[in-house]
């Protein structure tokens, strides 16, 4: 079992929940860009969630959490002191920064989430790192203080306007393209059509752009092959040969379709009536 040390939400709106796991394995091996697989109890999904920080000294993982599925919200349910089954991890391949002078980050709504501790770990190596956070509105904005400490420079965008600047993360990072920027890469973490069209924008300035694949996973080794996407014309894992790839290769139209393949299945767990209690269940 994996003890829960701490949990808070990380905006007014509590869209976004942080976690932090007692998991001293894992902290000691864990690298910007990996991510865990976590399951509630033996009869639970396997949810992957990328690793947001690691405290090696402490022995704790920490991951950030939507509440919007099933799982997810029935961890939201847990408490600081509470448990969960298992913990799996660092799986993937971590963020490559070799080489890396300048990039930027843009990442949009909970991919924020994502896309901060790759920033701050290529800015902690001497990197310089623009990054471009955006959100829908002021309510969910996440992590400020930790990205304006984390990152070289930071740009927040509400599509409402309602904080920061008005319009998309995307115009915004095209904005700093046309105004004579130069970045070695770009790296998009989001919904999936936001970071295409990142890589939409980028391919016009001839910019290589990394991207944040996290689609179905199953058993995180490959095995299983629930994750699997096109890549320049190849078929390729996100449990083990990603989660991060050339975004400008990705077959995103696959990427869309598989998106919504268990959407029927996802309303009926959550529209689930228990046999027990003859209620819906509640999950926060």
């Amino acid at each position: 079992m994996f003890k829960i040390v701490s949990k808070r939400p990380l905006n007014e709106a509590k869209t976004v929940v942080e976690f932090v796991i007692e998991a001293p394995l894992v902290a000691r091996k864990a690298r910007p860009g990996q991510f865990i697989i976590f399951r509630l109890d033996e009869y639970g999904e396997r949810v992957p969630v990328t690793i947001a920080a690691a405290d090696t000294e402490k022995g704790t993982v920490t991951i950030m959490v939507q509440p919007v599925g099933q799982t997810t919200r029935m961890l939201n349910l847990l408490e600081a002191g509470d448990s969960i089954a298992d913990f799996v991890g660092p799986l993937g391949r971590p963020t490559n920064m070799e080489g890396l002078k300048r990039v930027c980050v843009v990442g949009g709504g909970v991919g924020n989430a994502i896309a901060y501790p790759v920033a701050k770990g290529m800015h902690d190596l001497g990197i310089e790192v623009d990054m471009v956070a955006g959100f829908r509105s002021k309510d969910i904005v996440i992590l400020e203080d930790e990205m304006r400490a984390g990152v070289t420079n930071l740009y927040i965008t509400t599509d409402d306007g309602s904080y920061g600047e008005a319009g998309f993360n995307v115009t915004k990072m095209k904005e700093l393209l046309d105004a004579g920027n130069v970045y070695d890469e770009v790296m998009a973490v989001g919904p999936t059509r936001m970071m295409q069209r990142v890589c939409d924008a980028t391919k016009e300035y001839g910019i290589k752009t990394i991207v944040s694949m996290n689609p179905i996973m199953l058993d995180g080794t490959g095995m299983c092959g629930a994750c699997r996407l096109t890549v320049g014309g190849e078929t390729k894992f996100a449990c083990v040969d990603g989660p991060e790839f050339d975004g400008h290769l990705v077959d995103w139209d696959g990427i869309l379709k598989r998106s919504v393949y268990y959407a029927e299945e996802e309303k009926a767990a959550m529209d689930h009536i228990c046999r027990i209690t003859g209620g819906v269940r509640e999950h926060g």
